[in-house]
């Protein structure tokens, strides 16, 4: 299983990344380990805020893709109200994700 992630980072910025382990991933980007991504290392993640699960690396990487190349505005929409996702990607592409909730993972 493969997830998509948008963090929510300092100075009010949006990070968009794949993994297979959110909660490691959360960690690295928050931590400044030198483990998380070259963005999240000088924007500190603070917060998951969107999180949607796929099957396969391909259809991950595909949303990752798709998602980084909108606009803050549309980000922002997608976070609020997952019935963008279908709005901003169609319908058939909406099928092969799943969104899921952010708050279990870090309770």
């Amino acid at each position: 299983m493969y997830f998509v992630y948008i963090l929510r980072c300092h100075g009010d910025l949006l990070y968009t990344g794949i993994t297979t382990d959110v909660q490691r991933r959360f960690r690295e980007h928050s931590q400044q380990s030198g483990k998380g991504a070259r963005f999240t290392r000088s924007h500190k993640a603070e917060k998951l805020v969107a999180l949607w699960s796929t099957e396969n690396r391909s259809l991950a990487s595909k949303l990752e893709y798709r998602i980084k190349a909108l606009t803050k505005e549309k980000k922002l929409k997608l976070i609020e109200n997952n019935s963008a996702f279908a709005l901003f990607f169609g319908e058939e592409t909406a099928m092969q994700y799943k969104r899921e909730p952010t708050e279990e993972m870090f309770p």
